[in-house]
C-alpha cells in the first residue's frame, strides 16, 4: 500500500490533545498547561478533548473503548484538528481497532503523534489506509516536565526536530544521538520504517488489522519495549520470524529498552536484550543497529511509520529521507 501522507501543519491549524490510551489524572495537569503554552507558542491553536479534560477513569484507560474510539473518531473526522497528541499511553488501544473509522483517514489523513501504546493505532491505520504515523512522544515530552533526566538542550533539539518534520520545513535529516549507537549487525540499508512496541505490534498482528507480508518488504523495522520479561521479548522475535518477517526486513533498528532486566544462566553467566536479539536472528545478515534514541527512555527521535529511511548500521546512521507530510 502507498504511502499517505498527512498535511503539514501550518500556523493556525488546530492541534487536539487527547486520551485514546491512559488517563490524564488530574495531578498530571501541570504537563498539560505546560504543553499547551509551548503550543501555543509556535503559532497552534489547542483544543483539549472532554476525556483530557475531566481527567477520569476506567480501570487503567481514559474511558470504555467505544468512549475512546467515539472521541478518536471525532477528531478524525473533524476538518479542523489537523494534529493528534495522546496526552499518556496505557494500555488500551487494542481493544477498539475494530471501532476506528478508517473512511475518515482516508479521507482525511491528518497527523497523529505517540508511541508504547500508540503503535496499536500506528499500525492499524498505517495497514488499512497507508498513514504515515509520527512514532514519536506524547504531549507532556513537548513541555520539557517528562524525562526530567534529558538536558533542556536535547528537549529543544527533539522538540525543534520534530516541529521542522510536521511543518514541512526538514525533509531529509541524519537523527541525531544523544547517546552511543551501537552495531550488533554491520550493513547498509534503505527502506520504510515500520515498528513501534513490540508488544503491541503483535497485538496487531494476530488482529484483523495486520499488516500484510509484502509491507514488510525492504522495511526497517524499528522496535523497542518496556517492562517485559527477557523470554517473553525472545519469544515474541520468534513469533516475527516465523511470520516471513525475517525473510523480508532489510534493516532492523532497535530502541532503548526499558526494565528489562538481564537473565542469570546456570553457568553464571547474564544474557541481555542483544544476546536474546542474535540468537534469534542467527544467520539472517541484514543490518542491526541499537540503542538509537527511542522508547521509554525518551526524549524519543521522531520516527515516522511508512517513510523512507536510509541505515548504516557500520556507520551508527540513521536518516531520514523523505517528509513525512505532503
Amino acid at each position: 500500500m502507498e504511502p499517505l501522507r498527512p498535511r503539514r501543519l501550518a500556523p493556525g491549524d488546530t492541534v487536539a490533545i487527547a486520551a485514546p490510551s491512559g488517563p490524564a489524572l488530574p495531578h498530571r495537569h501541570d504537563r498539560l498547561d505546560a504543553t499547551v503554552a509551548i503550543l501555543e507558542g509556535l503559532g497552534f491553536k489547542v483544543r483539549v478533548t472532554d476525556l483530557v479534560r475531566g481527567g477520569g477513569h476506567h480501570f487503567w484507560r481514559s474511558a470504555p473503548p467505544q468512549v475512546q474510539a467515539a472521541e478518536l473518531n471525532g477528531l478524525l473526522a473533524d476538518p479542523e484538528v489537523r494534529a493528534i497528541i495522546p496526552f499518556s499511553g496505557g494500555n488500551a488501544t487494542s481493544a477498539y481497532l475494530d471501532r476506528i473509522d478508517y473512511d475518515a483517514v482516508r479521507r482525511d489523513p491528518k497527523i497523529l503523534l505517540g508511541f508504547s501504546d500508540i503503535t496499536a493505532l500506528h499500525l492499524a491505520l498505517h495497514s488499512q489506509t497507508g498513514l504515515v504515523g509520527m512514532h514519536a512522544d506524547f504531549a507532556p515530552g513537548l513541555s520539557g516536565l517528562f524525562w526530567e533526566d534529558a538536558t533542556p538542550e536535547r528537549h529543544e533539539e527533539i522538540r525543534a526536530l520534530l516541529h521542522g518534520l510536521l511543518t514541512g520545513a526538514i525533509g531529509e535529516v541524519s537523527l541525531p544521538a544523544s547517546n552511543e549507537w551501537e552495531t550488533w549487525k554491520p550493513g547498509r540499508a534503505t527502506g520504510r520504517l515500520l515498528g513501534g512496541l513490540l508488544d503491541r505490534l503483535i497485538n496487531v498482528q494476530a488482529s484483523p488489522y495486520a499488516l500484510a507480508p509484502e509491507a514488510w518488504d525492504g522495511a526497517v523495522f524499528f522496535w523497542e519495549d518496556v517492562g517485559r520479561n527477557l523470554g517473553h521479548v525472545w519469544n515474541q522475535l520468534h513469533v516475527l520470524r516465523m511470520e516471513g518477517v525475517f525473510d523480508r526486513i532489510g534493516a532492523m533498528v532497535v530502541g532503548i529498552p526499558a526494565e528489562i532486566s538481564d537473565r542469570d544462566l546456570p553457568d553464571g553467566t547474564l544474557v541481555g536484550v542483544k544476546d536474546v536479539v542474535l540468537d534469534v536472528l542467527g544467520d539472517y545478515d541484514f543490518p542491526v543497529l541499537a540503542g538509537v534514541d527511542f522508547g521509554h527512555t525518551g526524549p524519543n527521535l521522531p520516527m515516522p511509520i511508512g517513510a523512507l529511511a536510509a541505515v548504516d548500521a557500520s556507520a551508527r546512521e540513521l536518516r531520514l529521507l523523505e517528509s513525512p507530510v505532503a
